[in-house]
């Protein structure tokens, strides 16, 4: 038998009877359920887009996102044949933009192999590039009405407080677990409403870091961990390891009103998006050659911002350099092109402002 917190982890959620939660969930969510632009219209195109968007991305951040890309790309085939350039301007600011890359993919796919329709089953989205099996659920229920849980962090959160779940929620046996259990209670008719309401009360009751709202929670007299006091405790989520830090030097070489940008790697990081040159480490005038910039050239030591990856925290210093003439090697852009036409990845942001405003 096992014992201790390994036992009560793999007796924590058969107990639990999830059938219980759906009158509740389902009358709570239709008085409650918060007005969302993708909400209007549950095709297929609309959820898929909003459910990548909100992928790393709170839903008020994402709104304006949303409509901005839909009136640009309001369906599939305008989406399959949209250029680069436009997309990654649409998407700027989003970040993770490997997301909108893989939507174009796999909108040209479906032109291509699906007639231009989605496919309706969870298991042929799950084939299709950027669906995992997350947004397969999302799409298969919210838009064809099948019983295709939709199991995100808020989901986790919600059936490990529920069920009192001990263990890490991270863990790939508990998100089995969980799927499997709520597919089994899925309401016939109603599919696409109790997925909704279940991210919904994730998103505004049962709240992460310690701070549901228990005395508003229509599920409050069904949940274990509220029962049992630990609720605020739950879920556990292994230690997050230390971000490396980097500094870096960022160039705003201008020559009248343009200035220098250069493209990223096409792997890695930010891959094959636009920056401004930069230099790992602190900087020294004798450096200026590795940009190709001549080391007699005047250079301002201009605004700062710090960047905040998942792994990786940058910490640059803006430095601003007039140049007579373009230096070989650069994409040389108009301030306006930097403003309506260049899509700059959110790290550079306080660069960008400066050059277009001075502050």
């Amino acid at each position: 038998m096992p014992s201790g917190a390994e036992g009560k982890a793999e007796r924590g959620t058969p107990e639990f009877d999830f059938s219980a939660i759906v009158p509740g969930l389902l009358h709570w969510y239709d008085r409650n359920a918060r007005i969302l632009p993708w909400r209007e219209d549950s095709s297929p195109y609309r959820v898929w887009i909003s459910e990548i968007m909100l992928q790393q991305t709170r839903v008020e951040a994402a709104k304006p996102y949303f409509e901005r890309f839909l009136a640009a790309l309001p369906d599939l085939a305008s989406l399959a044949s949209a250029p680069e350039e436009l997309l990654l301007k649409l998407w700027e600011g989003l970040g993770y933009y490997s997301r909108v890359r893989n939507l174009a993919r796999c909108a040209r796919i479906i032109q291509a192999e699906y007639g231009g329709h989605f496919p309706g089953s969870a298991e042929e989205l799950r084939r299709l590039p950027g669906i995992g099996e997350y947004t397969a659920g999302a799409i298969a229920s919210i838009s064809f009405g099948l019983p295709e849980p939709a199991v995100d962090g808020n989901v986790l959160r919600v059936a490990a407080r529920l069920t009192g779940y001990p263990g890490e929620v991270t863990q790939p046996r508990f998100r089995k677990e969980i799927t499997g259990k709520l597919r089994a209670v899925y309401p016939a008719g109603r599919c696409g409403d109790f997925t909704q309401s279940l991210m919904e009360l994730g998103a505004v009751v049962c709240l992460p870091n310690g701070a549901p709202k228990c005395s508003c929670c229509p599920l409050a007299e069904l949940c274990e961990g509220r029962r049992a006091g630990t609720a605020a405790e739950i879920p556990v989520r292994a230690p997050k390891k230390p971000r490396r830090v980097e500094r870096r030097c960022v160039f705003l070489l201008c020559c009248g009103e343009r200035v220098a940008l250069r493209k990223r790697p096409p792997e890695g990081l930010l891959a094959g998006l636009w920056e401004f040159p930069a230099l790992e480490g602190a900087f020294e005038v004798s450096r200026l050659a590795e940009l190709g910039i001549p080391p007699e050239t005047p250079v301002e030591r201009v605004v700062s911002a710090r960047h905040v990856f998942s792994h990786l925290e940058w910490e640059m210093q803006g430095y601003l350099a007039e140049l007579s003439q373009p230096v070989e090697g650069y994409e040389w852009v108009t301030r306006q092109e930097l403003e309506t036409r260049i899509s700059l990845p959110s790290a550079f942001r306080v660069f960008r402002r400066f050059l277009l405003t001075g502050k």
